[in-house]
C-alpha cells in the first residue's frame, strides 16, 4: 500500500512540473506576440500619415465633379425656363384671339418663369430677366382685358320678353296674342286677377332663370377672370363686367316694359293708367328677381368662383341701376296721395314683396349688396304702414261720406254695393291682411284685427246710411231705403267668408233690423189707408140715406160708405203710382214684403167690400165708387216695388 502511495505522488509531481514548463512557454509566446503588434501600430501610423494628402486630394476631385454636375443641371434649368420664356413671350405676342387657352398657358408659364428667377437671385441676369418679364406679363393681362372685354360683349345681349315668360309657370304667363304676349313696350305681360294668383301654389311653383351666356363660354371667362384677379385688375375687371352686364339687364327690362319713372310722374297718372302699371309692375318684379336677378347671379357666381367677396361685389354693382327702377315705382306709390282705391293694389304689391323676400336674401346674399336688401325691406314696410292708413282712411271716409247721390226709389245706394264689393275684397287678402297686421300689432290683437276693421267699417256704413235716409221726406220711403240696405249688407255677408269672421250674432241681429225696417214701412205706409176700411164713424148722424133694415150695414151712411171707397180708391192709385217707383232690388224681399202688404190690405178690403158694397151698388153709378175687386187690387200690389219710370205703360 505504502508503495502504492509514493507511486502517485512522483506521477502527480511529474505533471506539475510539466505544467509549469508549458506555463513558462505560453508566456513567451505571449511576450513576443505583443512586441510583433507593438511593432505593426507603428507601422500602421506611419502608412496612416503618408497616406493623408492623397485621400485629401480624392475628396477634394469627387467635391469638384458634384459641382460640375450640380452647375450642369441648374444651367440645364435656367435654360428650359428660357426656353419656355421664348416660346410663352411668342405666344402673347400672337395675342389671345387665336387661341385662347394657348394665351391663358403662357402667361400661366411665363409667372411661373417670374417666380423662378426671383427665388434663385445668384443668377447673375435675374433682376433683368424678371423686368422684362413682368413688362411683358403687363402687356399680355392688357390684351387680356381688352379680350375679356370683347367676348363678354359678344356674348351679352338683351333678353327678349318670351324668353322670360318661359321661364313663368305655365298658368302665370300671358295667353297667346296678348299684348304682352308679344313683348311690347306696354310691358301688359298679364292681367291675373288677386284671385287667380290665390289658386296658383306659389310654393311649389317653378320658375327657370335663363341663360344669359351660352355655358361653353364660361369656362373661359372665367379663365379670363381668373388672370385679371391674379394681375391685380380687380377694379379694370369690375368695370368691364359692369359697363357691360348693367346695360344688358336695363335693356331687358326696358324691352319687357320696366319704365323709369319719378315721383311726379306718378303722381300725375289718371288712375286707370297707374292701377294698370301697378299691375305690370308686380309682374315685372316676379320676373326680375325669380327669373332675370337669379340668372345674373348664377353668371356672377360662375364667372367669379373662388371669389366669392368679387362675385357679391360685381352683381351688387350690376343689377342696383335696375333695382333701383323697380324699387323706386313702388317707393312713389307707398309714398303718394292714399286713396281707398288704392288700397288693393298696395297690398297686392305688398304681397309680391313678402313673396319674393326669401330669394332676394338669398340672391342678393353678401355684405356688397346689403343696401339692396334693406331698400327692398324698406319697401316691404312702407307699403303695410300706407296700406294700414288707407284703412283708417277708408273707414273714416265712409262714416263721413257727403256725396249728394241720391236714390229716389229706395233702392241700395252705390255707397253700401261700393263699401261691401270692397270689404268682400278684402276677404280675398285675408291671410296677406293678418301678415300685414302683424307688422305693426303685438298680442291677441294679430288674430282678431280683420275682423274688428270690418265691423268698424260696417258700423261706419250704417252710421252714414242712417244720415241719408234723413234726406226722404217720405218716412215710408225712409225705412225702405234702410231695409234695402242693411239686407244687401246681410245678404252679401251670408254669401261671403265675413260670415264666419263677424259671426252667426251679427247676422241674426241685423236681420232682425231689416224685419224692424219693414214693419216700419208697413205702419207708415198703409196705417192711413187701412183707416179707411174701418167701420168707425160710418153710423149716420142724420142726414142723408141711411139703411136700417137690421143688416151687416145697418145704421151706416150710404154717402158716407161712398165717401169712404172713394177716399180708398184715391190713396190706393196714389200709393200705387209713387211705390210702384219705388224699387226693391232683391226678388225674395220683394215678395215677401208684398206678401205682408196683402196679408194686411186683402182681408180688410174684402171685408168691408162684403159688408159695405151692396149698399153701394143698390145706388147710382155704383162702379165710380167700387172700383176694384180683392183681385184686381193682388194685380196691382204685384206691381210695386218695380223701380217703373210714370211713362212705362200699366201691366
Amino acid at each position: 500500500m505504502g508503495i502504492a502511495v509514493a507511486a502517485g505522488m512522483d506521477s502527480l509531481s511529474e505533471r506539475a512540473s510539466m505544467m509549469r514548463e508549458a506555463l513558462q512557454k505560453s508566456q513567451t509566446i505571449t511576450d513576443n506576440v505583443v512586441t510583433i503588434l507593438g511593432s505593426f501600430d507603428s507601422r500602421l501610423s506611419a502608412l496612416e500619415t503618408a497616406m493623408r494628402p492623397t485621400q485629401i486630394r480624392t475628396h477634394a476631385i469627387r467635391k469638384a465633379h458634384e459641382n460640375i454636375d450640380k452647375s450642369l443641371k441648374s444651367a440645364e434649368v435656367i435654360l428650359a425656363h428660357f426656353d419656355l420664356s421664348r416660346q410663352a413671350e411668342a405666344k402673347i405676342l400672337k395675342g389671345p384671339h387665336e387661341d385662347l387657352e394657348g394665351y391663358l398657358g403662357a402667361i400661366d408659364q411665363l409667372r411661373s418663369n417670374i417666380r423662378f428667377f426671383s427665388s434663385n437671385k445668384n443668377f447673375r441676369n435675374s433682376d433683368g430677366v424678371i423686368n422684362a418679364a413682368n413688362t411683358l406679363l403687363a402687356k399680355a393681362i392688357s390684351k387680356l382685358e381688352d379680350e375679356f372685354k370683347q367676348r363678354l360683349n359678344s356674348y351679352s345681349k338683351p333678353i327678349e320678353p318670351d324668353r322670360l315668360f318661359d321661364g313663368l309657370p305655365n298658368a302665370l304667363r300671358p295667353s297667346p296674342g296678348s299684348p304682352g304676349n308679344q313683348g311690347d313696350a306696354g310691358g301688359k305681360a298679364t292681367s291675373h286677377s288677386h284671385s287667380d294668383h290665390q289658386n296658383i301654389d306659389l310654393e311649389t311653383a317653378v320658375y327657370t332663370p335663363p341663360t344669359l351666356i351660352p355655358p361653353r363660354i364660361m369656362p373661359l371667362l372665367h379663365d379670363l377672370a381668373k388672370q385679371m384677379v391674379r394681375a391685380g385688375h380687380q377694379q379694370q375687371l369690375l368695370r368691364i363686367y359692369k359697363e357691360t352686364r348693367s346695360l344688358v339687364l336695363e335693356e331687358s327690362l326696358q324691352k319687357l316694359g320696366v319704365e323709369k319713372l319719378s315721383k311726379d310722374d306718378v303722381q300725375k297718372m289718371q288712375w286707370e293708367v297707374l292701377e294698370a302699371k301697378i299691375g305690370n309692375w308686380i309682374h315685372f318684379m316676379r320676373i326680375a328677381v325669380k327669373l332675370l336677378f337669379a340668372g345674373e347671379r348664377k353668371v356672377c357666381d360662375q364667372m367669379f368662383e373662388g371669389f366669392d367677396s368679387l362675385s357679391d361685389q360685381c352683381f351688387a354693382e350690376v343689377t342696383a341701376s335696375s333695382v333701383s327702377v323697380l324699387l323706386s315705382f313702388g317707393e312713389a306709390i307707398a309714398r303718394s296721395k292714399r286713396s281707398p282705391e288704392k288700397l288693393f293694389v298696395l297690398l297686392d304689391m305688398y304681397e309680391i314683396m313678402r313673396e319674393l323676400h326669401s330669394e332676394i336674401e338669398t340672391i342678393f346674399k353678401g355684405k356688397a349688396c346689403t343696401e339692396i336688401r334693406e331698400s327692398a325691406l324698406g319697401l316691404t314696410k312702407r307699403l303695410a304702414q300706407t296700406a294700414q292708413e288707407t284703412f283708417g282712411d277708408f273707414e273714416e271716409a265712409v262714416e263721413k261720406d257727403a256725396t249728394k247721390t241720391s236714390v229716389l226709389d229706395g233702392t241700395v245706394h252705390p255707397l253700401t254695393s261700393y263699401v261691401i264689393n270692397y270689404v268682400k275684397f278684402l276677404f280675398d287678402y285675408q291671410s296677406t291682411l293678418k301678415q300685414l297686421f302683424q307688422e305693426f300689432e303685438t298680442g291677441d290683437e294679430k288674430g282678431s284685427q280683420l275682423a274688428s276693421v270690418t265691423m268698424r267699417i260696417m258700423q261706419a256704413l250704417q252710421t252714414n246710411l242712417d244720415g241719408k235716409s234723413k234726406q226722404y221726406k217720405d218716412p215710408a220711403l225712409t225705412h225702405l231705403f234702410l231695409m234695402n240696405n242693411i239686407h244687401y249688407m246681410v245678404r252679401s255677408v251670408r254669401r261671403s267668408e265675413a260670415k264666419d269672421l263677424l259671426g252667426d250674432d251679427w247676422v241674426q241681429r241685423h236681420r232682425r233690423i231689416v224685419q224692424q225696417h219693414a214693419n216700419q214701412y208697413k205702419r207708415n205706409a198703409w196705417q192711413k189707408i187701412l183707416q179707411c176700411l174701418s167701420i168707425q164713424g160710418l153710423t149716420s148722424s142724420g142726414g142723408g140715406s141711411s139703411v136700417g133694415d137690421g143688416g151687416n150695414s145697418s145704421g151706416v151712411s150710404r154717402a158716407l160708405v161712398k165717401d169712404r171707397f172713394k177716399i180708398f180708391n184715391m190713396q190706393f192709385e196714389e200709393l200705387h203710382q209713387r211705390q210702384s217707383q219705388w224699387t226693391v232690388p232683391d226678388t225674395e224681399l220683394r215678395e215677401s214684403l208684398r206678401l205682408a202688404v196683402a196679408e194686411v190690405l186683402l182681408p180688410a178690403y174684402r171685408s168691408f167690400l162684403k159688408r159695405f158694397g151692396p149698399l153701394v151698388e143698390s145706388g147710382k153709378n155704383p162702379q165710380k165708387y167700387v172700383k176694384y175687386t180683392a183681385e184686381d187690387l193682388e194685380r196691382m200690389l204685384g206691381e210695386f216695388f218695380e223701380g217703373k219710370n210714370l211713362s212705362e205703360p200699366k201691366r
